[in-house]
């Protein structure tokens, strides 16, 4: 095994053990021990090894469909089934999953389409597209994801543009304020009035012992329930242990904002959808305003947000 893949393996290993616990809950609690039925699994942008390990610790039946569009990707997930003797219970389909008609629908689908902050890798959109694959009484998995911000003092200012939000690992920060809940989503989703723009107001005070301080952006992690209490996330009250798969991202300030223990911060935070694309803005309006960022994703954008959405 090459150093990159030994150097991958490790810094995924926890969040794929709590997929296979995730995945073994959703197995038992969909088939009776006193039923032997075979359920219907499909994944997007994760291999079969968890659900696989996790069916057979559970001693249920299970097929598989394992939609992946990227063809390198394809290469490797066919030369892992074969190895491991899967040829009978995995079927790869080699599509983007707008073009897919599934043959039957699903009893679970899983993805691992979480980002820093949650859904800045589009995971609602995605997830909206896919859930067209899952019966009606199907498990999504995760089932919903959180995000959180809270504001930080950086000791050198080092981000070269200051309207796009970038993934880092934070170090030469104080965290001034516990992070606090921004977007909320939930999974499968089947409102026909579904609609994943946002907006939150979020207030901070800083404690009457720090004195005052100059505020250069803002921290934003996620946390997702991927089955019942089986959770994943990054925010520092309730991270997951030994979990390195994801770093915090960081929403800059263009300019500096100087906040005193008497005078609370107020941001504001938009997750904006466009027809092709999908964005942050935000924004202080207390003690001192400032200029809205990334107006109209110009700066900083994902996409295409219709395309991820499978249609």
């Amino acid at each position: 095994m090459r150093r990159g893949d030994e150097l991958r393996n490790s810094t995924l290993q926890t969040s794929c053990t709590y997929y296979q616990r995730a995945v073994a809950k959703a197995l038992v609690d969909r088939v009776p021990d006193e039923k032997a039925s075979e359920l219907t699994t499909v994944k997007f942008r994760w291999t079969p090894c968890e659900g696989i390990v996790a069916a057979e610790e559970t001693g249920r039946k299970m097929k598989v469909y394992a939609v992946e569009k990227n063809p390198n990707a394809v290469v490797t997930l066919h030369n892992l089934v074969k190895m491991e003797g899967w040829e009978g219970i995995v079927t790869i389909i080699s599509c983007d999953m707008r073009f897919w008609s599934a043959p039957e629908k699903a009893d679970i689908l899983v993805s691992e389409l979480l980002g820093s902050f949650g859904d800045n890798e589009l995971s609602p959109e995605c997830l909206d597209g896919a859930q067209r694959f899952l019966k009606p009484d199907g498990i999504s998995i995760p089932s919903s994801l959180v995000s959180y911000s809270n504001w930080q003092v950086k000791a050198h200012k080092d981000l070269a543009h200051f309207e796009t939000a970038y993934v880092v690992k934070l170090h030469s920060v104080a965290k001034l304020a516990p992070s606090q809940s921004v977007f909320t989503f939930t999974h499968p989703n089947f409102s026909t009035k579904a609609n994943n723009q946002r907006y939150k107001k979020l207030h901070f005070n800083l404690p009457s012992d720090v004195g005052s301080a100059l505020v250069h952006g803002f921290a934003g992690y996620f946390d997702s329930v991927l089955y019942k209490d089986v959770h994943l996330g990054i925010e520092p009250t309730t991270e997951t242990p030994n979990m390195f798969s994801w770093f915090p991202i960081f929403f800059p300030l263009r300019k500096p904002v100087e906040v005193h223990p008497d005078s609370p911060l107020e941001v504001h935070f938009w997750r904006c959808c466009g027809s092709s694309k999908v964005w942050y803005e935000w924004s202080v309006s207390s003690p001192t305003p400032s200029p809205m960022h990334n107006t109209n994703g110009r700066s900083y954008w994902v996409g295409d947000a219709a395309q991820a959405m499978g249609f």
